[in-house]
């Protein structure tokens, strides 16, 4: 079968992602016989697409809707997984399953995609969730063939001719379900859309040109039964009052669009379930009334008016309300809140008063991040009584951890930022039993040195400390860390001491700034190490321990690694 494939490394790809979910030898020769019948064309073209009809075919139906809607997107775009997962789950293609959220089926949906090589991974977060993707350009185009012929969506992507000089003109269909515009969205509200009455998702897609709109009306007025509208990265001076008679509005995306009021008619969309904004000079006091919400990001508020939000008892993902609008709402009936971000002024803030309202939270909270804006410190709150909190992300001035903080047994994400700790935070840290992932970030400790015990940190498996200008000195002791895999650092002044006693680091992330430290680096490569170069403006080494290593190999490694280290630092690599 690979050798149907004409040596063509997408159509390998392909046939591997086919293979892996068919295992047994009936399925795998009826793969091997249609390919045999599609080959019959000529060409590598043909060989490619032939892959691609039997990736469709292979799929099963509860994907295909998801591997359709790829159609939307524009060549070479790379896709938010956040809210991709969100608007499959909004146009209807995901399945409720028992005990499980639609966001967790949905991403099952997107792995699945992504193990048949029908998606690429771009970025990841440290925990290996896929945070952004991309679409490769064959299948791109087989995915709009097949959407067009399920009427999935009509050819009818408005695009900029000068940006664009060699795409057709746009073509309206009255069975079009789905419309997406890359630009020139002006060119698109002046056309004539009553043809189109049943659209049920409209999207804008920014491909990085400055585009402006100062009327939406003709939305409301000729798209009744819409579901979902994405705006974001177009200009929009104002959204018309009329928007609340968009009742079936399940998901409205306004986010980076310069707007700075919402009118409160946005109050009658009672079947909204998620609000993606931010930057707004205020939020209108009408959230209450959307009992439906689900997700609500308002991030970046520029005044702290009073904002009611404990009427709206399904929210699960609460992201940008201020210090001063939280406390003033009953936390407890928000029973499904499981990821909450806390912004803004809290020199006000009473910190019992605002200990309690996280506690109450003690059911569902998963997720907590806390950013105080100025030289507001955050609150002292007490976490243990959250057993659910995993994640947690502080950003602002702080008091001494023993002090005030009580962080929860099952935390396994810790990212401090900015907090100006002038005591050594590790012999606090290092207790926390399930922690896997510490982030230590600019202006989180003020000191010079870290220590780490023999027994600290029993199951971390990532460590990051960026933008560290004072620290000179971090010392792992015997037994520290023991399944510490990747470490990511940024100032080569520093020492790291212990480092050949971590015997799982598999992967260091480092600065790369100049040739010299290429040339270093080159002696240690041939043997137990390979280098990446890290894609981006600041640029980077991501250098990997081969794989399979002896225990006398992986020690002889980490001297090697630890020696790198030292003549780069002697060498002032900063």
């Amino acid at each position: 079968m690979v050798d149907k494939c004409n040596g063509l490394p997408l159509a390998i790809v392909l046939l591997g992602g086919l293979l892996s979910k068919n295992m047994s030898h009936i399925e795998w020769k009826k793969v091997h016989d249609n390919m045999s019948a599609y080959l019959a064309k000529e060409g590598q073209i043909a060989g490619v697409m032939t892959m691609l009809n039997l990736s469709y075919i292979d799929l099963p139906s509860y994907l295909k809707p998801c591997f359709l809607h790829l159609s939307l997107f524009p060549e070479d775009y790379v896709i938010s997984t956040r809210k991709l997962l969100l608007l499959w789950i909004y146009e209807g293609f995901v399945l409720q399953q028992d005990q499980q959220s639609m966001k967790d089926t949905a991403e099952i949906y997107l792995n699945e995609l992504i193990n048949r090589n029908l998606i690429q991974v771009v970025r990841t977060s440290v925990n290996a969730r896929v945070m952004e993707c991309w679409v490769h350009d064959f299948i791109q185009e087989l995915a709009i063939e097949k959407a067009k012929e399920h009427n999935f969506i009509g050819t009818n992507i408005v695009v900029d001719p000068h940006l664009f000089p060699t795409s057709s003109p746009s073509l309206f269909s009255s069975k079009s379900r789905r419309q997406s515009i890359y630009s020139d969205f002006e060119r698109y509200a002046s056309i004539e859309h009553y043809s189109t009455p049943y659209l049920r998702s409209l999207l804008y897609l920014n491909l990085g040109g400055i585009c402006r709109i100062s009327q939406l009306d003709f939305i409301t007025k000729c798209f009744k039964v819409l579901r979902v509208l994405d705006l974001e990265g177009l200009g929009i001076e104002n959204v018309p009052s009329i928007i609340g008679e968009l009742i079936h509005l399940r998901y409205l995306g306004l986010r980076h669009t310069g707007l700075k009021m919402l009118p409160l008619s946005i109050g009658n969309l009672r079947n909204l379930q998620t609000l993606d904004i931010n930057n707004l000079k205020r939020v209108p006091d009408v959230i209450w009334k959307i009992i439906n919400m689900r997700y609500l990001y308002i991030e970046e508020q520029e005044e702290d008016d009073p904002l009611k939000i404990d009427t709206v008892q399904n929210l699960q993902i609460l992201s940008g309300i201020t210090f001063n609008q939280w406390i003033r709402n009953n936390s407890s009936k928000l029973t499904c809140l499981e990821k909450l971000k806390i912004e803004g002024r809290c020199e006000l803030v009473e910190e019992v008063e605002f200990s309690n309202s996280i506690a109450k939270l003690h059911s569902s909270l998963k997720s907590l991040y806390l950013k105080a804006s100025d030289e507001s410190s955050i609150p002292s709150l007490a976490m243990s009584s959250c057993p659910h909190l995993c994640k947690l992300d502080i950003k602002g001035r702080m008091q001494k951890l023993t002090e005030t903080f009580k962080f929860p047994r099952n935390l396994s994400q810790l990212t401090l930022e900015a907090c100006r700790l002038e005591c050594d935070p590790m012999p606090n840290l290092e207790k926390l039993p399930n922690l896997l992932t510490l982030r230590l970030r600019a202006g989180s400790y003020l000191g010079k040195e870290m220590h780490v015990s023999a027994d600290g940190f029993p199951r971390l498996q990532i460590l990051q400390l960026l933008r560290f200008k004072e620290l000179v000195w971090l010392n792992i002791l015997k037994g520290a860390m023991p399944w510490l895999m990747q470490l990511e650092f940024d100032n080569f002044k520093t020492e790291i001491f212990g480092l050949n006693e971590l015997l799982n680091l598999a992967e260091v992330k480092i600065p790369f700034s100049s040739l010299l430290a290429m040339i270093l680096f080159h002696k240690i490569e041939d043997s137990f190490w390979g280098l990446t170069r890290i894609a981006g403006a600041e640029g980077g080494m991501h250098i990997c321990r081969q794989k399979g290593l002896t225990l006398a190999s992986s020690k002889q490694a980490l001297e090697q690694l630890a020696d790198f280290l030292e003549q780069c630092s002697r060498l002032n690599f900063v």
